[in-house]
């Protein structure tokens, strides 16, 4: 082992292995795993075997359990049997295929497929689930006590999204911890786990999930959640000390970690809490950072004075934390090896144990040897019984727990309760758990030697630092990591240095020189509009005359630049961009009011356009060759000249970059002028690509009125194609007038234009209403729902409408509205007074058409529409046919998933849909008839990422490929095709004759 062990490690490894052994013969069966596997068994104990020997079944049969819950009848059940577990990649074993072999959903085979599968899962459930309500739960405890087990009860639930939630989260604890004291006032005592060293023990424990306590817990917003998050801990920790019982704090994903520690320490330093012991906190073993977590946790219980419990396991969320870091190109929070966890778990274990006096240990694992290392070490140590237990999983760890408890060991058994549905998700992990190849449950049920099942886990250095990677084409830039409190710091730091430069005046750029204009706009923050983030100088007709002269001088020289010195350029910008990324998002901040989390990956799409864009014309340079014996055929790209983009507001530096750097890099000289309420932010574009090398002419900063400069480029003979993301009123007005011949004209002009949409969401019977609710929240009023790939209607079928409407209206009420530099702001202003007062006639409009199931109060002081929400909304209103560019959602009801799909297609627009379904035959249906650009699916409709989902619509959504995509730089090239014939008097070199 390469990382450091405690002085006595060799003596708790020989006393581990002989404990290890008692244990591992104690807890295995008399009869082998193979003879287990008989007719006879039942078809819960079927499945869970299958999975083990067939991965495609696995996952298949997983997803069906995921979804069962959710379906509402036998036909449903049998339905969807057929649809997850007759695909190609399962291979099915014969008892199953015979299951499955029935025709009809509602003939009387298929009835008893599902009522036999449907039972089937039921019953493992319940082998995981201490009891659906509380009443079965107490009797599994009573049940327990008799064996000598303590338990912590754990309330399942659905994701806390709305605040109703949270406070019903805390209510329904508040009730466990009275009914379970109440009854434990009954229970007879059993000395082995009530009491300890002299001290009474409290019967009752329950364990809790902060992140449950706030609907909007966010570690962007560290003292928002803090604040919110405390005030209902005091009120549980002040009831548990009435009644008795003792308070567990739950570990969640890796983002959640830091600040639950964080507020956790500050809260039981109050003078109040600072004498309990009979609180806890969990650590996880397989988080890389979790060691030196340890280390602190020991000092800050020095400097409290009295010990809480720490709960140690492994980690419950490896698939989830290794496939966010991926998505986010984040380092792996997790260690990519087994073995590196489980060696790591012994090291937190010896150091947890060797500082009993100041933390009480519990130690949870299935694994015999996790156990025993931590009995040899309290062995050796002669650690008091009060200062450590053991902790087992309800229903995984119960033939170890009955050994742990022969030896004389406290045990603890988790039991989770509540209703299958809400359950669900966790009897998916437990399953994962168990059926994984390196579960040890798994692995002790089959024939390995003793000795390489108990042997200690032993891990290099390079493999304790790996990390799992994908092959990805295009590696994109990484979002910043807001959980990390460093990260934060310098988006505060960025916030405040951005302030001190606000009200300077920023001019155009025309031929590589700063000029003085005669008129000037001044740019506000939409949070504050009194504030004035900079003065833009206007350019007249003549100076746009003087910028088209001057791009038509630079071109020839542009051109033939080397196209990796152009993509140099672009390499070169978005590492300035990096660089700057923390300024960059602070500028978007107060000018265009997103919040960092809106604004932090606009500059990743900002960067990943540079690097994308540069690969793909590095890539087109090379052209096609198709030479024949005698001929040579040469097809290449040449750029088309001068282009005009006209950028907007709602991305204000993605977008304009992305538009701008695809012309350049293709040889073509451009001119970008950028909406004038962001136009300080294209001034910041303008700095960055002249730092990066950008000649005098090609690029030029051209800010002015779209009615007179706007018109006037796009209408210029000189130019030669106008990229426009806009309105598709605007648009189409372009579109008509890049149209018209001018005088002098000598080509065509090209028009690649997107023009919104009017985005659906459809919801069916089957969909995880938590994610349902929470990607549709997000997608419908992130950014205010000023994107064009925003969620404007949701579609939800009959089944689920009530259930999902009301969830979506208190979700949405939780929600806080106010300046996009407030960390806990969820939805900031809209972009300017025209804008809000454009989508406050929407409103209106739809008080007239529909039911108004939510409208939020806006802030003074700024361009603020809260979240509104219609309900029963006619396919044909106004505001589900308009776009409205605004946080106004219509909901809409259809009776099936045909229907769902008519009313999605039954706009003018085809930007972006989404669907939450959990039946494979809807998912197969939308992919083929829905008719958007990006589909997205079990997910948010917003955050399109360069390369991965290339973004951009068709119908009256736009003109043009996607951007982000391996064909966008075609539309900035005209290609030409080359053929000489290299014949000389009937000669000529045939390649591969001598």
């Amino acid at each position: 082992m390469v990382l450091a062990l405690s002085k006595n490690h060799t003596t708790y490894e020989t006393k581990t292995q002989a404990i290890a052994k008692e244990l591992l013969a104690a807890t295995q069966e008399k009869r082998s795993f193979l003879a287990q596997l008989q007719d006879q068994m039942r078809w819960d104990d079927k499945l869970l075997d299958w999975t083990m020997s067939n991965p495609g079944l696995r996952v298949q049969l997983f997803r069906f359990i995921d979804c069962l819950p959710a379906l509402r009848s036998q036909p449903e059940i049998a339905r969807h049997l057929q649809e997850y577990l007759t695909t190609e990649e399962v291979e099915l074993p014969d008892a199953l295929k015979k299951l499955l072999s029935f025709t009809g959903t509602d003939s009387p085979a298929g009835k008893i497929a599902a009522t036999t599968v449907a039972t089937a899962v039921k019953t493992l459930a319940q082998k995981y689930i201490s009891g659906e309500n509380i009443k079965q739960s107490i009797k599994t405890i009573e049940r327990l006590r008799k064996d000598k087990m303590a338990f912590t009860m754990d309330l399942l639930g659905e994701a806390v999204i709305t605040e109703s939630e949270a406070q019903l989260y805390l209510n329904r604890y508040l009730e466990l911890m009275d009914e379970l004291t109440t009854v434990a006032q009954k229970w007879s005592k059993v000395p082995e786990i009530d009491e300890a060293d002299g001290q009474p023990l409290p019967k009752v424990q329950v364990s809790v999930k902060l992140t449950a306590f706030y609907s909007q817990f966010d570690p962007v917003d560290p003292q928002g959640s803090t604040v919110m998050v405390s005030d209902r801990i005091h009120t549980l920790l002040r009831y548990a000390k009435k009644v008795g019982a003792a308070v567990h704090f739950d570990m969640e994903q890796y983002e959640y970690k830091d600040i639950t520690l964080s507020i956790l320490k500050k809260l039981l330093l109050e003078e109040e809490y600072r004498d309990r012991t009979d609180i806890g906190v969990t650590l996880q073993a397989y988080l890389r950072d979790s060691y030196q977590d340890l280390q602190d946790l020991i000092e800050w219980a020095k400097q409290r004075g009295n010990p809480i419990t720490v709960r140690l396991v492994k980690g419950a969320y490896w698939d989830q934390e290794t496939i966010k870091s991926q998505q986010h190109h984040w380092p792996q929070p997790v260690f990519n090896d087994k073995a590196a966890t489980d060696a790591n778990f012994e090291r937190m274990t010896e150091l947890l144990m060797e500082n009993h006096q100041y933390l009480y240990a519990a130690i949870g694992s299935h694994n015999v040897r996790s156990q025993a290392h931590a009995m040899a070490i309290a062995e050796t140590l002669n650690i008091p019984r009060r200062r450590f237990e053991m902790q087992v999983l309800y229903g995984m760890g119960d033939k170890l727990a009955k050994a742990l408890v022969q030896r004389g060991y406290r045990v603890r058994m988790y039991c989770p309760y509540g209703d299958l549905l809400p359950g669900m998700a966790y009897l998916i992990r437990r399953l994962l758990e168990n059926t994984a190849n390196s579960s040890f449950l798994r692995q002790s049920q089959e024939d390995r030697p003793i000795e390489q099942l108990l042997a200690a886990p032993k891990v290099s250095e390079a493999q304790a630092k790996a990390e799992y990677h994908a092959k990805q084409a295009f590696p994109n830039a990484a979002d910043t990591d807001y959980a990390n409190i460093q990260l934060r710091q310098k988006a505060e730091q960025a916030l405040k240095t951005v302030r001190q430069q606000l009200g300077k005046t920023y001019s155009p750029l025309i031929n590589g020189e700063y000029v003085n204009t005669l008129e000037t706009v001044d740019s506000v923050n939409p949070s504050h509009y009194s504030e004035v983030i900079g003065k833009i100088g206007m350019i007249s007709i003549e100076q746009a005359e003087n910028a088209i002269r001057a791009a038509k001088a630079a071109f020839p020289a542009w051109r033939q630049t080397p196209v990796r010195v152009r993509a140099g350029v672009l390499r070169k910008a978005a590492e300035i961009m990096e660089q700057r990324r923390h300024e960059l998002v602070a500028w978007m901040v107060l000018e265009a009011g997103k919040t960092l989390r809106q604004a932090d990956p606009e500059v990743s799409e900002a960067i990943d356009f540079c690097r994308y864009y540069a690969d793909e014309m590095e890539r087109l340079a090379a052209g096609y060759n198709y030479d024949i014996p005698g001929e040579t055929n040469r097809y290449h790209y040449q750029p088309r000249g001068i282009s005009v983009v006209i950028s907007p507001w709602n991305f204000p530096l993605a977008i304009p970059v992305g538009m701008t750097v695809a012309s350049l890099v293709a040889g073509n000289c451009t001119l970008l002028k950028p909406a004038a309420v962001t136009s300080v932010i294209a001034a910041k574009i303008t700095e960055i690509l002249v730092e990066a090398g950008i000649p005098a002419g090609v690029f030029q900063f051209v800010p002015g009125k779209g009615s007179t400069v706007g018109t006037y480029m796009v209408k210029h003979p000189q130019v030669h194609t106008i990229i426009f993301t806009g309105s598709q009123e605007v648009g189409s007005q372009i579109y008509g007038s890049a149209a018209i011949l001018e005088p002098g004209q000598k080509h065509l002009k090209r028009v690649i234009a997107e023009m919104g949409g009017k985005n659906a969401v459809i919801v069916d019977e089957s969909a995880d209403l938590d994610q349902a609710v929470a990607g549709v929240v997000a997608s419908a009023f992130g950014y205010s729902g000023q994107k064009c790939s925003a969620c404007s209607r949701a579609i939800v079928l009959e089944p689920v409408y009530d259930a999902f409407v009301h969830r979506l209206v208190e979700a949405t009420r939780s929600l806080n509205i106010g300046p996009g530099e407030v960390p806990s702001t969820q939805v900031g202003p809209v972009i300017d007074a025209n804008a809000q007062a454009r989508i406050r006639e929407y409103i209106e409009q739809g008080k007239r058409e529909a039911t108004l199931a939510l409208e939020m109060p806006s802030p003074e002081n700024g361009y603020f529409v809260g979240p509104v929400i219609f309900t029963d909304v006619k396919p044909d209103a106004v505001i589900a046919q308009e776009e409205i560019f605004g946080p106004v959602l219509a909901v809409m009801r259809a009776k099936d998933f045909s229907e769902a799909l008519d009313m999605a297609n039954g706009t003018n627009y085809a930007l972006t849909g989404g669907l939450y379904s959990r039946t494979p035959s809807h998912i197969d249906r939308a992919k083929a008839e829905f008719e958007v650009g990006n589909l997205y699916i079990n997910r948010g409709i917003t955050g399109a990422i360069v390369s991965r989902q290339p973004f951009g619509g068709f119908k009256l959504s736009g003109v043009g490929s996607k951007a982000g995509g391996p064909d966008y730089l075609l539309q900035f090239l005209e290609a030409r095709s080359i053929t000489e014939n290299i014949q000389r008097q009937g000669f000529a070199p045939i390649e591969g004759v001598e």
